[in-house]
């Protein structure tokens, strides 16, 4: 039983005592319309996360030191969520089965941070590919978003967060905004 108690404090102190990965918080804001641009079609909404690491962030000190930073949120959800809130706001019905689709891929989302005590640089790309689709035909379109930032003192996960979020909103809204997009949809779904 000793041996036990005993193995199960060193477990308890190790996780203690190892680092915290860090996380920022990931929310993504819909582009709502005011005026919906068709009367409930129906399509179905998937996403896929391509990328090749989960991280949002890379923090580089410039000492040979590269901390990844993640979300607290899954970042494919919650750009789903916030797509789905867009269309239904256009007048489009997201329902689990219909003829006409939409998916979502998650080509990329970084944010690069090269940071000292005394400054910071970021720079973040966003690329999301969006795909609609049914048997009248097939439109692929990608839509890119970058953002560069800089400041005085090291970067903090507040700032990293709100050029992620903002680069992901600027994203979101060219996609509400993307008119080819629209006539698409409204002529073929």
């Amino acid at each position: 039983m000793k041996k036990l108690v005993l193995a199960a404090s060193v477990v308890l102190l190790a996780a203690c005592a190892s680092p915290q990965q860090e996380q920022v918080n990931f929310a993504p804001k819909a582009t709502t319309s005011a005026a919906k641009v068709v009367e409930n079609k129906s399509m179905s909404l998937s996403s896929k996360d391509v990328r090749t690491a989960q991280y949002v962030a890379l923090l580089d000190n410039g000492r040979s030191n590269i901390t990844p930073v993640h979300t607290r949120q899954n970042l494919r959800i919650g750009i789903e969520n916030a797509l789905v809130n867009q269309f239904s706001s256009q007048g489009f019905q997201v329902t689990v089965n219909s003829e006409n689709s939409l998916n979502v891929e998650v080509q990329e989302a970084l944010v690069s941070v090269k940071h000292t005590v005394m400054e910071n640089d970021m720079t973040a790309n966003v690329v999301l590919e969006l795909t609609a689709e049914n048997a009248k035909g097939k439109l692929v379109k990608t839509y890119t978003g970058t953002a560069s930032r800089s400041g005085l003192m090291s970067a903090s996960n507040d700032d990293i967060e709100t050029v992620l979020n903002d680069t992901v909103n600027l994203v979101l809204k060219e996609i509400a905004n993307d008119k080819e997009l629209q006539d698409y949809m409204k002529e073929r779904f």
